[in-house]
């Protein structure tokens, strides 16, 4: 065989080897750590089972961390935020990403160790809340639906604690990391804690002395670049992901405390 054609095929062989490795590359879908990553490992397998590709499920324990990570395009899409915190992000990070569709309530929740009831709260006690503006906000709006506190309602679904009005206890509001939240109530007399960080230190939401509902604004949504939010890979990933096969996978696997949204 002549050199030229000897190369020529080398090259084809290569090429064909690089389509190959790039059609085997995972599609990665990245989550905060918590209980609803393994709603994405399920519907993962499912994904595998029809003939998807491979899926790699990416957890990351820093809630910042998976939109910078969607951002610098080392994951394709991420399914951990409500959209308050993405337009926050997008907002003061300048991320050019997108919310494709709805996928669960992860509802967040008034913790204790020693109250059984928020009536209990004594003046001047300390509650924590999230230190990110989307999720203090929410903790607020939560302390009010309790009843523990008035928000101005001009703030809207993004209050502060500057914009508390009435604080009828005298609550001392401490704004501390998210993840730090459950360990915070050996020093807090209540903490508002998101499911997955409660989960992962020990708390069941079946303890929690109040919880959102399914009725609140902040569901979780799955987010892309916007370059790729027709993605074929991450459009079938979300169709298997909102099917009736898990949906009851999640009310039985969760007993109720994710909430689908469809």
């Amino acid at each position: 065989m002549k050199p030229f054609f000897r190369g020529a095929l080398v090259a084809l062989a290569l090429a064909a080897g690089g389509s190959a490795a790039l059609a085997a590359e995972p599609l990665k879908v990245g989550v905060s750590t918590g209980p609803y990553a393994e709603i994405l490992e399920y519907v993962a397998d499912l994904y595998q089972k029809q003939g998807g590709g491979p899926v790699k499920v990416v957890e990351f324990a820093d809630y910042t961390l998976p939109n910078a990570a969607l951002a610098q395009g080392d994951i394709d899409f991420n399914n951990f935020q409500h959209k308050p915190y993405l337009d926050n992000q997008i907002k003061t990070r300048g991320y050019d990403l997108v919310p494709i569709e709805k996928s669960i309530v992860v509802p967040l929740g008034l913790y204790s160790k020693g109250l059984k009831s928020v009536a209990d709260l004594k003046d001047g006690a300390q509650v924590a809340i999230p230190n990110d503006p989307a999720n203090g906000s929410r903790a607020l709006l939560l302390l009010q639906q309790a009843g523990l506190l008035t928000i101005d309602p001009k703030a809207g679904i993004t209050a502060t604690p500057a914009e508390v009005i009435a604080n009828p206890k005298h609550l001392k509001i401490k704004e501390i990391d998210a993840a730090q939240l459950p360990r915070s109530l050996d020093d807090v007399d209540l903490a508002a804690v998101t499911l997955n960080y409660a989960v992962a230190g020990g708390l069941s939401p079946k303890q929690a002395l109040v919880l959102e509902g399914a009725d609140t604004p902040w569901g979780l949504w799955f987010v892309a670049q916007s370059a790729h939010k027709d993605d074929p890979r991450i459009l079938k990933y979300i169709a298997l992901y909102r099917s009736p096969e898990v949906k009851d996978f999640i009310l039985k696997r969760f007993d109720g405390t994710i909430i689908p949204t469809w």
